[in-house]
């Protein structure tokens, strides 16, 4: 399975290419995709305030994606992950502690663009 950073899923609405790419060899692999909860209203506050065919787009794409739910237990192991980047001088936005604790804890493979994901100890990251 693939977790679904915000910067793929804005890239695959503004169509870029790499980003489409990527999305289209997904499907056609018959690959899960997924998003965690937080990463669906990142994205969509930017699809809402753009409107038009960028939010039609948006919303199209997300129709077929799972919605992986922020428990409890994910929300304590984004803490952790938060304070072990802390103590190694390297800091990460609460959506983004979300985002690699829910895709730890799902054991998938985080698709995104950002290299910082690369620093989250034991989470398995794709970049394209």
């Amino acid at each position: 399975m693939r977790c679904l950073d915000s910067t793929f899923l804005i890239d695959v609405a503004k169509g870029r290419g790499n980003a489409e790419a990527k999305a289209r060899a997904l499907v056609a692999a018959g690959e899960r995709m997924a998003m965690a909860a937080p990463v669906l209203a990142e994205v969509m506050v930017g699809a809402h305030y753009r409107g038009g065919i960028y939010h039609r787009r948006m919303l199209e794409f997300m129709s077929s994606l799972e919605v992986l739910e922020t428990t409890a237990e994910i929300a304590m192991e984004a803490g952790e992950i938060g304070a072990e980047l802390m103590r190694r001088g390297t800091a990460a936005g609460t959506i983004d502690l979300i985002l690699a604790a829910t895709a730890k804890r799902h054991g998938a493979i985080l698709l995104t663009r950002d290299t910082a994901f690369a620093k989250v100890p034991g989470l398995a990251v794709e970049n394209y």
